[in-house]
């Protein structure tokens, strides 16, 4: 009786003992698969805020070389020098007017006075403005003027050595002014221009052209002359000196008196309509030219 005991005891417990490794076997399972889960999840977590730590850090390294640039360029923009600035480019006179190649254009600008040229200036347009006078000055240490305009203007006055000290001046304008009289003319002019001001014979010197061995082109018309200015210079071609108050010529004029041979070869053209003098009365006064002059014989 004991031993059946025993056998059924024995069986009842053999099923638990089978199963209890089982459990054992899937309990770690279990386990790990939720330890790899969480790990997962903590990996992904801890990779997701290295990388937003990551472009976070980017962003700042971005903003901050993107300050440290600009800061660099700003310091660059310091310290930087500037070009030098060109001669013309510090002159007033080349933001009014026009400066070009050692050409200076300051026409109908209202300027009432010569302005400061560039050193290099060799011709200067000052046409139809409102300059009234004329001074030495305003050409100081300008030794390559050639050409000076300035048709259209009030002068009334010129300082007698304005343009005495350009040596290279060759073509002067006056006219279309109110001038009375004459400066000092420069030695090498060629052309001179003065018609339509006020000028009467006492304003000329005598010497005034006298000197002048280049003058070919002399215009003094329409002004209130009453005689040809004396001691013209035989370079001259043309002369202009019609509608002023010339009522006498003399034989020593255009001519000289005493040389019946003497031919003035270069002489072109001379006017003298508009003038109150009948030229027919001075017949020995053109015996020298190769045409006579224009105008009124009787």
């Amino acid at each position: 009786m004991k031993a059946m005991q025993s056998t059924l005891l024995l069986l009842l417990f053999m099923p638990l003992t089978e199963l209890a490794p089982q459990a054992q076997q899937d309990a770690p399972s279990t386990f790990e698969y939720g330890t790899d889960h969480f790990e997962e999840t903590i990996f992904n977590q801890d990779y997701g805020d290295k990388y937003l730590d990551e472009n976070k850090i980017k962003e700042k390294e971005t903003l901050i070389t993107h300050d440290e640039k600009s800061f660099q360029l700003q310091k660059d923009e310091a310290i930087t020098p500037l070009p030098p600035k060109k001669e013309n480019d510090e002159m007033p006179t080349c933001l009014l007017c026009v400066c070009l190649s050692g050409s200076v254009y300051c026409e109908e600008v209202d300027i009432d006075a010569v302005p400061p040229l560039p050193k290099e200036s060799a011709y200067l347009y000052a046409r139809f403005n409102k300059i009234k006078r004329l001074r030495a000055k305003d050409f100081a240490d300008m030794p390559n003027l050639r050409r000076l305009d300035f048709t259209g203007n009030m002068i009334e006055e010129i300082e007698d050595d304005t343009f005495s000290k350009l040596s290279l001046l060759e073509e002067l304008s006056l006219a279309e002014n109110q001038l009375l009289r004459l400066p000092v003319l420069p030695s090498k002019l060629i052309l001179f221009n003065a018609k339509y001001n006020k000028i009467k014979s006492k304003g000329i010197k005598a010497n005034t052209f006298k000197k002048l061995n280049k003058l070919a082109i002399l215009y003094l018309d329409h002004n209130e002359l009453e005689a040809v200015p004396p001691n013209l210079p035989e370079s001259l071609r043309i002369i202009h000196l019609q509608f002023n108050n010339i009522t006498s010529i003399t034989d020593d004029t255009f001519c000289k008196a005493n040389d019946t041979r003497y031919i003035r070869e270069r002489i072109e053209e001379i006017r003298l309509e508009g003038n109150p003098i009948a030229l027919g009365k001075h017949p020995n006064s053109f015996i020298c030219l190769k045409q006579l002059p224009i105008g009124s014989y009787f």
